[in-house]
């Protein structure tokens, strides 16, 4: 018996996770100039974030919004695992996916005009740690994007 009932519990929380995992958080995009509030979990990074641990540098536009964003979107579409949810003209917000166990991360750009900035905010949806994937995306995206400011 007690067999059957560790099982129905394993079976309820993978479901859980599954559902979680596929389903888009109701508290992405812009309020009043500001992405989502960090959770509190160490499986997210925003240059909006208080906490220094999880914050992030904004990015600088190149020139304007207009060459800003369609060099975002340009590497954004070099990824295989990334989809565009939302694409508008102050935001944009992506969906990458592990490629072996399809955990998902909600990727958003805020384009600030009155600052000239993009404003980042990187999250997983399940889990507690993240072992530094959305940092460590931000930083090659933000790589990638420089190279455009030589150019």
């Amino acid at each position: 018996m007690k067999f059957k009932i560790i099982i129905f519990i394993l079976v309820i929380i993978v479901c859980f996770a599954f559902i979680k995992n596929n389903t888009i958080p109701k508290n992405l995009g812009v309020s009043n100039g500001k992405l989502a509030k960090m959770p509190n979990s160490p499986n997210a990074v925003s240059s909006q974030a208080n906490d220094s641990k999880k914050k992030v540098e904004e990015i600088k536009y190149i020139e304007n919004k207009s060459i800003s964003k369609a060099k975002i979107e340009s590497i954004i579409k070099n990824y295989k695992s990334a989809k565009i949810i939302t694409n508008n003209e102050n935001y944009i917000h992506v969906v990458f996916s592990t490629n072996t166990m399809k955990f998902k991360d909600d990727v958003e750009f805020y384009f600030d005009d009155k600052n000239q900035v993009i404003h980042y905010r990187s999250a997983s949806r399940i889990g507690y740690s993240d072992m530094g994937v959305n940092k460590a995306r931000y930083d090659e995206l933000v790589a990638i994007y420089k190279k455009a400011l030589e150019n």
